[in-house]
């Protein structure tokens, strides 16, 4: 069994016992988050694909902790101009186990 969730803006592909990186959320660590933008939910080999979302479907998960991303540096320069910019960024993420998908 598996469900395709949207939280940040992104779609990821969850089974129960899976543990996802996703966008910063603001639950404390060890709380329970559910997760009701439910796009598909697959159940004994049958495909239920919401319209656009699947009505009374939910994505239960646990915070497992929060963190920050590995270093992108944005480096941007014009050449002959001696114009050089040097950026570093480093995104925010909340680490979530799934617990169980009701569908």
């Amino acid at each position: 069994m598996y469900a395709i969730i949207v939280t940040g803006g992104k779609q990821y592909r969850v089974q129960e016992g899976d543990v996802i990186f996703v966008e910063k959320l603001p639950n404390d660590v060890n709380s329970t988050v559910e997760i009701n933008k439910v796009l598909a939910v697959s159940k004994d080999g049958k495909l239920t694909v919401g319209s656009p979302l699947v009505e009374g479907a939910k994505v239960t998960a646990t915070v497992l902790k929060h963190g920050k991303d590995k270093k992108v540096v944005v480096f941007k320069y014009k050449r002959k101009k001696d114009y050089r910019k040097k950026q570093g960024h480093r995104q925010p993420y909340t680490q979530l186990k799934i617990e169980k998908i009701e569908a």
